[in-house]
């Protein structure tokens, strides 16, 4: 377009539409407890737990965020940590599994389903080991029933007390066939000789505990403790509904219904277990 001076006006290119801003992912979370839309930087604040009065809810937590706020801070020695599993049975099924543990690395940045090592509880040295379910359930291979076999011997020569943290949904590992059911005779058997010599076991169920696990090492314990509504059985509910065709108690495999029926010593909140655990080393161990 041209001006009565005959020069030339810039030509107006449209205005592009605004882009709407979303909200970003992962900033807001659904509780499975309450179903409650809150958000994530408050549940972390709160260890994890649903911040809606009359929930409580106790969300999944990796296993080094338990070993942070369990233990104390920078207290805590790893052992053994490049113990990887292979592949005995050359196992596949919709993956090869060699390609599926690489797989759960990347995605945890751990190498197994269990960390364990030496650390201190408000000053009181202790063993703790604990299992993470996002690494194929927290199921027990052949690497994680090594690293609780041999951080129970550790336990046992340096007579110290012995804490397990179980979130494990998976039981025993099916990739590894019968080297991974043969852990669980192989950890009860160290946790015996750990118990002859007058060591103190504590044993924590967290949501979930099931399997292999459940029943085997994770219900040993001298005092088992869980925290609240944690799902802890063998098989789960809806199999044995299925297996007795029949209707399940209400609570059923939850750890209010287990404390109820004599399973469990006592069902701790997150944020108390701190204390009630140096309460527990103080009062059994001389």
């Amino acid at each position: 377009m041209k001006t009565r001076t005959g020069t030339e006006l810039p030509t107006e290119t449209p205005a592009e539409p605004r882009k709407k801003r979303g909200v970003p992912e992962g900033l807001w979370i659904r509780c499975e407890g309450c179903g409650a839309t809150i958000y994530k930087k408050t549940v972390d604040e709160r260890m994890g737990i649903c911040p809606e009065a009359g929930c409580q809810h106790h969300f999944y937590i990796p296993a080094r965020a338990r070993i942070e706020q369990l233990l104390d801070h920078d207290s805590f020695e790893e052992w053994f940590p490049n113990l990887s599993s292979l592949d005995p049975l050359g196992f596949a099924d919709r993956k090869p599994y060699p390609a599926r543990v690489r797989e759960e690395q990347a995605k945890t940045g751990l190498k197994d389903a269990c960390i364990v090592g030496r650390g201190y509880l408000r000053g009181r040295p202790l063993i703790c080991a604990v299992t993470d379910s996002a690494f194929i359930m927290g199921s027990m291979g052949s690497v994680v029933g090594e690293k609780l076999t041999r951080s129970i011997e550790e336990a046992t020569r340096l007579k110290l007390p012995l804490v397990i943290v179980s979130g494990s949904g998976g039981g025993a590992r099916m990739h590894e066939g019968i080297l991974s059911l043969m852990q669980m005779g192989k950890v009860c058997a160290a946790l015996a000789q750990y118990h002859e010599a007058g060591g103190l076991f504590i044993s924590i169920l967290t949501n979930p505990t099931m399997g292999g696990v459940a029943a085997s090492f994770a219900s040993l314990g001298d005092v088992v403790i869980a925290e609240p509504r944690a799902l802890v059985g063998f098989a789960g509910p809806r199999v044995v509904a299925a297996t007795i065709k029949g209707e399940l108690p209400e609570g059923f495999q939850t750890s209010e219904f287990l404390m109820a029926h004599g399973f469990v010593d006592r069902i701790v909140p997150r944020p108390e277990l701190r204390t009630e655990i140096a309460r527990i080393i103080d009062y059994c161990v001389r």
